[in-house]
């Protein structure tokens, strides 16, 4: 009795020792979750975009022939001279869709005019043009980051860039001969998409809810936007204050799951330091999970409050993209929505180089609804219980990422922790056993 009271005791002991490892490893994911960042400081320098520190970097090709191949899920980063073009390489199957997204990054205070640009495409290997998107300064004519994708879609009514094989991506820069020399940074996602286990709707009703709804109510919480797509502040239905310097750009996103409905304003804050006109003077621009531009407005300053309203957008839907219009078919699939709002650096002339209030007005209509039924991990395509946590939290991109990626590790910490205390407890209770005998 004796013995096995003293194997209970030291038992005890080793499992208690086991847990308060658990604890230990623990606390780093603890100190993941940290306060939102600062709002912007006058006078400091504009925060630079902020690329996802696991990028790799490639180096595209000028011919189809010398292209290296990208990898889904991976980010890359490259640049791209004016007016140049460079290929990529992607190795699809016949059964998954693909898409190959593209951030152009001049570089702050960099010259642009209307027009200047960058298209991305997917070509296969007869040249064929599977699927493209184009976006340009338009009449905001001063440098942020441009969003585009382009696409292979598997369809069965298709006799185009639907065999298995090599397919090229070409990014195309679109530069005036009067605009800035300086190369563009380039930072690149390949995202991959399931097909479906059984067909669905391929038709756009015809009647749906364009209506805007009144704006949240209450006061607004103060999240300041992030620099980049990968730290992009993390938000849900709500009211929301920023600050934004002349020449910055903040980034948002906000979950959106199947068959809800994503609205949303910005308002620039009135100025007491004067009532000059500036045309153009805020952007707001929308992205869809897979990082293709959906839509985007602008609004004109003159010291008093102005806000801008993106377009009404369908219910996320899968049949979404059999429409034509960029504004419809982006709105193709579940997940983060990506929000980005320009400040024009001409405000700084005008105004002073400060900040500027900034209020987003985000809804999420609708309950959310069952997907369209992938064959297959639907990956960024859809909006999970962490995913709503982090968009109540506030969390920014990276440091929910940091964060998941934390507890996979404190997870097999745990794991292999836990096993080796409980062998080694195993053993000692079997030698002590024997002892005993």
């Amino acid at each position: 009795m004796k013995t096995q009271a003293g194997i209970g005791r030291r038992a005890g002991a080793l499992i208690t020792a086991a847990a308060a490892v658990g604890t230990v490893v623990a606390l780093p994911g603890q100190a993941v979750a940290a306060p939102g960042r600062a709002l912007s400081v006058e006078g400091a320098p504009l925060p630079p975009y902020t690329f996802d520190s696991a990028a790799q970097r490639v180096q595209g090709a000028a011919s189809s022939s010398d292209a290296v191949a990208l990898k889904t899920g991976q980010t890359y980063r490259d640049t791209l001279k004016k007016d140049g073009k460079v290929y990529y390489r992607v190795d699809l199957d016949d059964k998954r869709n693909a898409y190959v997204s593209v951030i152009a990054v001049p570089k702050n205070g960099g010259k642009v005019e209307y027009g200047d640009g960058v298209k991305i495409s997917m070509q296969d290997g007869s040249g064929t043009e599977c699927g493209y998107q184009q976006v340009s300064f338009s009449s905001a004519e001063y440098t942020r980051p441009l969003a585009a994708y382009a696409r292979r879609i598997v369809d069965a009514d298709s006799s185009s860039c639907q065999r298995a094989g090599a397919y090229y991506v070409l990014v195309e820069r679109e530069s005036k001969a009067t605009s800035g020399q300086d190369d563009w940074d380039l930072e690149i996602r390949y995202a991959s998409e399931p097909g479906l286990k059984k067909a669905g709707p391929t038709e756009l009703p015809e009647v749906w809810a364009s209506g805007t709804p009144a704006p949240p109510t209450g006061e607004p919480a103060k999240r300041q936007g992030g620099s980049g797509i990968h730290d992009a502040t993390s938000l849900t239905q709500g009211e929301w204050r920023s600050d934004i310097r002349p020449g910055q750009t903040l980034f948002y996103r906000v979950p959106v799951d199947w068959g809800q409905q994503l609205f949303a304003s910005a308002e620039l804050g009135s100025s007491a330091s004067g009532d000059e006109y500036v045309g153009n003077a805020l952007v707001l621009s929308l992205e869809n999970p897979a990082l293709g531009h959906v839509d985007a407005k602008t609004a004109s300053y003159d010291g008093k409050p102005s806000t801008l309203e993106l377009d009404a957008l369908r219910p996320v839907a899968h049949e979404n993209r059999t429409s034509y219009q960029d504004a419809t078919s982006g709105m193709r699939f579940a997940g983060w929505y990506y929000l980005a709002a320009t400040l024009s650096p001409e405000i700084a002339a005008e105004y002073g180089d400060k900040a500027v209030p900034l209020t987003l007005r985000v809804t999420v209509r609708g309950s959310a609804k069952p997907g369209p039924g992938y064959d297959g991990d639907p990956g960024p395509f859809t909006v999970t219980p962490d995913d709503k946590e982090a968009a109540a939290n506030g969390a920014s991109g990276a440091r929910a990422a940091e964060r998941n990626g934390s507890m996979e590790v404190v997870a097999m910490a745990g794991i292999g922790s836990g096993t080796a205390l409980l062998l080694g407890l195993g053993a000692w209770t079997l030698v002590a056993r024997r002892r005993a005998v």
